[in-house]
């Protein structure tokens, strides 16, 4: 729920009605350009390493699935919170799953709406925390 004074900022531009040209002429196509930047970077930093990308459909998260990692990835979350990057255990968005699926444990949401060299720092550390699991368990 938006706090009120982000929604008193936008409620002119939702009554005239030109919040819709905002979103589709300027908000969408920059965030579509991060996306597709972001993405780019993905499998520049991640070459090498077994992962899929879920088709970004307009959030500013990239889902990023590890088949067979050797480890869970709030145990990932941890190591790379310790190395200062926040991610979000896939594990987390599976509440009340009662059989086995080991995708849950296998994948994280990153978000790329931060500057590009913030994030790009984040997928190198990404990409090392998540080699380094395949290595030590193989």
């Amino acid at each position: 729920a938006p706090g009120s004074v982000g929604a008193a900022l936008a409620m002119d531009l939702v009554q005239s009605g030109d919040i819709i040209s905002l979103s589709q002429d300027v908000i969408k196509p920059f965030y579509q350009k991060k996306a597709h930047a972001a993405l780019e970077q993905v499998f520049t930093e991640l070459r090498g390493i077994n992962f899929h990308v879920h088709k970004p459909e307009g959030a500013f998260f990239l889902w990023l699935w590890f088949p067979e990692l050797p480890i869970t990835c709030i145990e990932l979350y941890q190591r790379l919170k310790e190395r200062g990057v926040l991610v979000v255990p896939g594990y987390y968005f599976y509440p009340g799953l009662r059989e086995q699926w080991r995708h849950k444990d296998e994948c994280i949401r990153v978000n790329y709406s931060q500057d590009t060299e913030t994030f790009i720092a984040g997928l190198k550390m990404i990409a090392d925390e998540v080699k380094r699991a395949y290595t030590i368990h193989s």
